[in-house]
């Protein structure tokens, strides 16, 4: 599942391929949006905001995109077989002179104005990886914690409304990493504003890792202690992780857990 680090890493390489240069081809093969023609237009950077992506160009437009589960943004060389993008899965395709990004499996695209960015992100908390989070978004950050009252941390984390970017695998290792059992009420976690600071300084760790491709594929810099490791014994205590499940059907995400470890509240 893509989180907030990956769609870091993607904006980058995309900044990288396709900032300052000109579309010569733009494909969008979304129903609300196959008659919007991008070609010509110049893109001026793209920002990406907690799991979102916004690529915006000179016209004062911007395509939104959101990975969804299985999304991916590929860049590939413009002109070779790759850069013809056949693949049914395919949903967006822009290319300049020298490189060809490739949306696969995007879970969500939009164009809008620029300036209407906020229309589509202007319910979700602060992002944990922008640069004001330490002196601007940890505050609104945790005023949103502590209207969830006896909500279980783990799912708070994952609220997007609470704080954007936060998935289940950094959900699960910052709890882990301040010992912290996954269905502790939030309002009895006592010390949020290091639970949150401990998930971005992680998430920190992966962005700046190697990118070798737009979607982030690649060494993220981290040492999964419990995420993913269900039966496998902890890298502490030994006790073999545990997987739970936050949130209810159809919204449930798994959440790994040492239940010797985390206890603490």
């Amino acid at each position: 599942m893509p989180e907030g680090d990956i769609l870091r890493r993607a904006a980058r390489s995309l900044d990288a391929a396709l900032a300052g240069q000109q579309l010569v081809r733009a494909e969008l093969r979304w129903p609300s949006a196959a008659g919007v023609d991008l070609v010509g237009a110049t893109v001026v950077r793209t920002v990406p905001y907690g799991k979102h992506l916004f690529t915006r160009f000179d016209d004062g437009r911007s395509l939104h995109t959101h990975l969804r589960m299985e999304g991916s943004w590929r860049l590939v060389r413009t002109g070779t077989s790759e850069a013809r993008a056949r693949s049914p899965w395919v949903r967006a395709v822009l290319g300049t002179a020298q490189w060809t990004a490739v949306g696969h499996r995007l879970g969500m695209l939009d164009v809008v104005r620029t300036d209407d960015e906020h229309t589509l992100i202007g319910h979700l908390g602060p992002d944990v990886l922008a640069d004001d989070f330490p002196q601007l978004g940890l505050a609104e950050a945790l005023r949103r914690v502590s209207e969830r009252g006896d909500v279980p941390i783990a799912e708070v984390l994952l609220d997007q409304r609470v704080c954007a970017g936060i998935g289940t695998l950094y959900a699960a290792e910052s709890l882990y990493a301040r010992r912290l059992w996954p269905w502790t009420p939030a309002a009895e976690v006592t010390d949020v504003p290091t639970l949150l600071m401990t998930a971005r300084r992680l998430m920190e760790r992966s962005v700046a890792a190697p990118t070798p491709t737009a979607t982030g594929d690649g060494p993220r810099g981290l040492t999964s202690w419990v995420h993913d490791r269900a039966g496998r014994p902890c890298l502490r205590c030994g006790t073999p992780v545990v997987r739970g499940v936050a949130r209810r059907p159809p919204m449930e995400r798994p959440i790994f857990y040492c239940p010797t470890c985390q206890t603490g509240r």
